[in-house]
């Protein structure tokens, strides 16, 4: 018997200790789960990363060069703010499923304060009941496939009037190479900024009658200087208490920016309300003024809800497809024989008798691919717009603080040797074998050109439908050359690839004249 109680009291003692044992691993675990993710070396004192950052004429690039020192998941230090690099798609699937509500919001920055009605620009205000209900009435009016198809006389119109521009242009000023010289970012610009104004506002800027060249212009360059300011790093993003020496002078950049936006989107509103229950056709405008007309939502007044939400779209909507257009245009200039691939495709589906229809898109394979591939190698963020993380979580087997802020690197994400086979050299023939069931519309995060999770860009098929008509119908209409004798590497060049480029091209009718004489194109 005392044998049977000496065993209990050991074996009592020995559970005990062990279960206090655990108990001590367990809360140490507990207050140290993991690690962060490494940080990376080379951040100046208060300034962090920034300088970096600034200096740098790829700021991807210089990232994904870090990833490869690093690892997939790296910290940078934005002066007093620490964000998350993540750099290929295994990480950022976990990020935009299994922690998608954790990195639904943004940080505050200055460029919104600013230019985006503090925040009320829905695109960049923070995850909550305002962004989800003006990005659900921004997509089933506007954005929302019934309403793209029921646009297509737009797009179908400017595309046509614009086609018969090019052809006045060739007439006029065709050399004896039997070519002319015109300057495709501005077509383009020109070409996307009318598409989506006849949308968004019911009005077109260029190429009609009794419009205001001088105005149209402004409009235009305050659209562009608020895309390229969007993309700057200011100091008070960093280190607020240095704010108020604007370096670079980006704040009174800003301040201008918005005050000519505002001037004009004043305007657009002033002229709906006049116009208002005179039966005309309803365009996006006058919908917001429809549902917010005389209400405060989230402590935004109407005006400042409609406008802001307007300059969303409008900025959106001709920003990135001008970038696509172009960048497109300027790889199958690197490329001669994709020029001869698309335009084979397009005589056998379109011939050359006839103008492009829409219904002919989903014949045009390989285009769709050229398309895909441009997107990939040349997307129109390389590096996210910044997300914040509302929450403490894991990502990774990292442990990320609250507040953190989070960075996609897009383009190195797009160009990871180990999902993609020879990834700077552009193959559109990838999307038509080895990669062809890839999409880019958040769900194969091997190719996340608009984003993924709740935050992705909702205007995919409002953008592919304006993108893959303008290419298809630019490209059966006209041969082209770039205009010199030698293409310009402009990737290895201070233009940042996420911007529209400069593309001066030579052109020349491919179709018969009659298309264009007889006015078939329009």
């Amino acid at each position: 018997m005392d044998f049977v109680l000496s065993y209990m009291n050991s074996t009592t003692i020995g559970l005990l200790s062990l279960t206090l044992f655990c108990l001590f691993l367990y809360n140490n675990f507990k207050l140290f789960p993991c690690k962060e993710a490494p940080t990376a070396a080379g951040a100046w004192p208060v300034l962090g990363h920034l300088p970096l950052l600034s200096a740098s004429k790829t700021p991807h690039r210089m990232l994904g060069a870090l990833a490869e020192k690093y690892g997939p998941i790296f910290t940078i230090k934005l002066g007093s703010k620490k964000a998350l690099v993540i750099n290929n798609w295994e990480i950022a699937k976990e990020c935009f499923t299994t922690n998608d509500t954790v990195v639904s919001s943004r940080p505050k920055l200055v460029a919104m304060e600013l230019m985006g009605y503090n925040q009320a620009i829905f695109a960049f205000s923070p995850y909550g009941p305002y962004w989800r209900e003006l990005r659900k009435i921004t997509t089933f009016e506007i954005l929302s496939p019934r309403r793209v198809e029921q646009m297509q006389h737009v797009r179908v119109s400017e595309v046509q009037n614009s086609i018969k521009q090019l052809y006045n242009v060739w007439c006029s000023q065709k050399s004896e190479s039997g070519f002319a010289s015109v300057e495709l970012k501005q077509w383009f610009s020109h070409l996307v900024f009318n598409m989506v104004l006849r949308m968004v506002v019911g009005k077109r800027y260029f190429g009609g009658e009794n419009v205001d060249d001088e105005k149209a212009q402004r409009c235009v360059k305050a659209v562009e200087e608020f895309l390229r300011l969007l993309g700057v790093f200011t100091v008070g993003d960093a280190i607020p208490w240095l704010r108020w020496f604007d370096f670079g002078g980006h704040e009174k950049a800003m301040r201008e920016t918005s005050k000519d936006l505002d001037i004009v989107l004043g305007e657009w509103l002033e002229e709906h309300r006049e116009k208002k229950g005179l039966g005309e056709v309803q365009d996006f405008m006058d919908v917001m003024i429809s549902l917010f007309d005389g209400r405060t939502f989230d402590g935004f007044d109407a005006d400042t809800v409609i406008k802001s939400t307007v300059l969303a779209v409008i900025a959106g909507g001709s920003g990135t497809n001008n970038i696509i257009l172009t960048w497109t245009i300027y790889s199958i200039l690197r490329n001669p024989l994709l020029f001869k691939k698309i335009k084979a495709e397009l005589d056998i589906h379109v011939g050359k008798e006839r103008c492009v229809s829409e219904d002919d898109i989903s014949k045009l394979t390989y285009l769709q691919a050229t398309v895909k591939e441009t997107l990939r190698l040349y997307p129109p963020a390389p590096l996210s717009a910044p997300r914040e993380f509302t929450k403490s979580c894991t990502l990774s087997g990292y442990n990320v603080k609250k507040g953190t802020r989070l960075i996609t690197n897009q383009w190195k994400l797009h160009t990871d040797i180990n999902v993609w086979e020879d990834p700077l050299e552009f193959k559109p023939e990838r999307f038509l074998t080895t990669h062809q069931n890839i999409d880019f519309r958040g769900h194969d995060f091997e190719l996340l050109p608009f984003g993924s999770g709740r935050r992705m860009c909702p205007g995919i098929s409002f953008g592919l439908q304006m993108v893959h008509l303008t290419l298809a119908t630019f490209l059966h209409s006209f041969e082209i050359q770039y205009s010199s004798s030698h293409l310009i590497d402009l990737t290895k060049t201070s233009q940042w690839i996420g911007t529209s480029i400069p593309l001066e091209i030579l052109i020349k009718p491919h179709l018969s004249f009659s298309c264009y004489e007889n006015n078939k194109l329009c």
